[in-house]
């Protein structure tokens, strides 16, 4: 697909990179010496670079589908920069290395990232100034306020490449150094090399209410039971969306238009089977034979009634519908399970896979039964199939659909409780088997979140898929007072923003154009090319609409880690504890509860979530808390005979599990070096000198150590901000 020429030119060829005084040649006329120094010349004067400091420089150039791209690197003693550029000179590319590192490793506690993103920003500001064509390309950094992490040296920002001001497919990413905002990492699309054609006019003819009607025609509500979020054994009446397709309205014409759905080859892969589980076997090692132990001797029990694979095989050939005349059972897998819905009840379940006598490949054409090992009971059936939209079909949908209804019938005993709710014909399209799903129904209205999927072989009629789920123990919301479909769909509608935007559109390929020729030739069907358009968008997830109160049921965007409390406003530990939240850093559940005592199993908690942990300390488990104090062991924070959950810590203990977190215990365990400016010194302990002398040093206690007075959750967060401010 791509074509390589690499160049290494001399300081003497290059020079000042300028060409000599001449007639220019016409661009298919140019050598390839000629075409690097001439982009290379052009990139210099864009980004006002001055590469006298490096010693060696190197060309590239790769053919692109739509262009050519130019990788241009010069190397110094310490410093490197790579930049890519198109031929005409515009850059889409930019690498920045002089040995220093975007990201401070540390095993232990992490430190707030250094800088200021409003000098950042300014910084990006420039370079944008530098790299975006002004007559039609911007972006809008006060829509990326620059992404922060823990111990980061640069800011990161990415998003949209505006076009004449409005939103578009092309992207950006950036990073700007923390220390002295330079700029070291940028990488763009760039218009003509996504898409075919122009930049379209942002002047649409259709107004944005006309395209608000439109839209609102392609969407579709249906009234169902979903599952309740506040309690999982109950199903209420929502309306939710069904078979939406998602369609823009071209802003010129007016019309409905599918999206750019991808610029590559359309091509269809057959599914892939699960992953075989596996049980492991013990092998003999030739050892002295030793009897059995309880708990082998309770393993073993697990496995009684358990048949065989030729005795599963037998029972499941018996279904005819399966149609294995013509498979051989490859292989079998067993293993130990817990049923749901069966409390503390573990079955062994089978996993059976069938491959075709005499195929050509053995995974394309199988058939991968998960069955009850002591029954024979099929749980699942995972069919793979070749795609080929060539192939007629010998099996009619009607047919199809007849013979899944009635292997239904003999699967399970709730088949009357579930008439057909959807049909999936995908066979035009190549797929070798049709789909029907069987759904609950409860008062009238379907629960598909109780459903028998099957799929039908289009050319034998055999049952080649089955994926079944029914829980008995859901309780049903009466279908009373409920909203009417028009007014569903207003609400519905009210959740969504018409917005104009340029988008990506699927432009079928004329091999009397030059570049379309070539896009053809290399197996290209499509390729983008650029639509303005009206398009519903959202910010928050709306599953649908209440059908009690028809109000939308919203699920806000989580914005990033941060934490929010609703009890440390006016707390002395307000600003600490709101800095850490920002990072994630904090209790779950909305409150931090500053002014309570601070047990070890609080402290824990705080430390965890520096490294990723959000728990509220009050409501984790056994298992939970385990793999929490194991973050704190490995931090050093503490060992695992310290282990003591409900002991309430002084500010002494606070500040030793914070610098032993942060890798500073073996300094402080030192003798007779340090010296302690506190009011209350002569009260600390000689063992925990050098902690009280370190503490100071980082601003975590002042004035009186107070190291036997107990600690809150407010001193944790304060000294913890304070240590997280350490260089590392």
């Amino acid at each position: 697909m791509k074509r390589w020429i690499a160049f290494a030119l001399s300081a003497a060829l290059l020079g000042s990179l300028s060409l000599p005084a001449m007639a220019e040649p016409e661009p298919e006329e140019e050598t390839a010496d000629v075409r690097l120094a001439r982009v290379t010349e052009s990139v210099k004067n864009t980004l006002d670079l001055d590469t006298d400091e490096f010693t060696d420089f190197y060309g590239d150039v790769s053919q692109q589908e739509l262009g050519t791209t130019w990788s241009l690197r010069w190397t110094g003693d310490s410093l490197s920069l790579n930049v890519e550029a198109l031929e005409d000179g515009t850059v889409v590319g930019y690498w920045r290395n002089d040995n220093t590192n975007s990201y401070r490793y540390s095993p232990n506690l992490p430190a707030f990232p250094k800088g200021d993103v409003e000098q950042a920003k300014a910084a990006a500001s420039d370079f944008f100034q530098k790299v975006l064509d002004p007559a039609t390309e911007s972006v809008k950094l006060d829509e990326f306020p620059g992404y922060e992490r823990l111990n980061r040296t640069s800011y990161s920002f990415y998003g949209q490449i505006l076009l004449n001001g409005l939103p578009s497919p092309l992207s950006f990413s950036m990073e700007v150094r923390s220390s002295d905002n330079v700029v070291t990492n940028f990488y763009r699309d760039a218009p003509s090399t996504s898409f075919l054609g122009n930049i379209p006019s942002a002047t649409p003819a259709v107004s944005r209410a006309d395209a608000e009607k439109a839209l609102r025609t392609t969407r579709n509500l249906e009234l169902i039971y979903v599952t309740s979020e506040e309690d999982d054994a109950r199903a209420v009446l929502r309306y939710v969306p069904k078979d939406e397709a998602t369609l823009y309205v071209d802003a010129q014409t007016g019309e409905l238009v599918e999206p750019g759905s991808g610029r590559y080859r359309t091509t269809m892969a057959s599914g892939a089977a699960p992953e075989e589980m596996e049980m492991a076997a013990d092998a003999d090692n030739g050892s002295a034979k030793r009897s059995l132990n309880e708990v082998e001797l309770s393993g073993v029990a697990k496995m009684e009634g358990v048949l065989d694979a030729n005795a599963l095989d037998g029972r499941v050939r018996n279904e005819s519908a399966y149609q294995l005349g013509d498979y051989t059972l490859v292989s079998s897998q067993y293993r130990l399970v817990k049923d749901d819905g069966e409390e503390g009840v573990e079955n062994v379940l089978c996993t059976m896979r069938y491959s075709k006598k005499d195929a050509e490949d053995p995974w394309q054409d199988s058939r991968t039964f998960t069955v009850n090992a002591r029954t024979g009971e099929v749980r699942s059936l995972w069919g793979n199939g070749k795609w080929d939209k060539d192939r007629k079909s010998v099996v009619t949908l009607s047919r199809a659909q007849e013979i899944a209804q009635a292997f239904l019938g003999r699967f399970t005993s709730t088949a009357a409780q579930m008439p057909l709710y959807a049909t999936n014909d995908t066979t035009a399209e190549g797929n070798y088997a049709y789909n029907f799903t069987f759904a609950r129904k409860v008062n009238g209205y379907f629960y598909p979140s109780n459903t028998c999927v099957l799929s039908v072989d289009r050319m034998t009629g055999a049952i080649c898929g089955v994926q079944y789920n029914y829980d008995r123990n859901i309780s049903f919301e009466a279908p009373r007072d409920l909203v009417s479909a028009d007014a569903a769909m207003d609400a519905w509608m009210g959740t969504f923003d018409v917005k104009l935007a340029y988008r990506y559109l699927d432009k079928s390929l004329n091999p009397a154009v030059p570049l379309e020729s070539k896009l053809i030739d290399a197996g290209y069907t499509q390729f983008y090319s650029l639509l303005l358009s009206y398009a519903l968008e959202t910010e928050d997830y709306c599953p649908g609409i209440d059908a009690k109160t028809g109000e939308p049921v919203v699920f806000p965007q989580e914005s990033g880690a941060e934490i929010s409390y609703d009890d440390i406003a006016g707390d002395a530990a307000e600003a600490e504890i709101a800095r850490l939240a920002a990072y994630g850093i904090g209790y779950d559940g909305g409150a931090f509860r500053p002014a309570k005592d601070l047990t070890q199993w609080d402290a824990v908690c705080l430390l965890a979530s520096t490294s990723g942990w959000r728990l509220n300390p009050e409501k984790a488990d056994d298992d939970m808390k385990n793999s929490v104090y194991e973050t704190a062991y490995r931090m050093g924070a503490l060992t695992r005979e310290e282990r003591n959950e409900n002991a309430v810590l002084t500010r002494g203990d606070l500040v030793k599990l914070l610098l032993n977190s942060a890798g500073y215990g073996a300094v402080a365990n030192l003798s007779g070096i340090f010296t302690c400016p506190y009011t209350d010194s002569a009260e600390i302990p000689a063992a925990d000198m050098g902690y009280a002398a370190l503490a100071s040093g980082f601003g975590l206690a002042s004035g009186t150590y107070a190291g036997s007075a107990a600690a809150t959750r407010a001193d944790a967060a304060q000294m913890l901000c304070r240590l997280m401010e350490r260089d590392v």
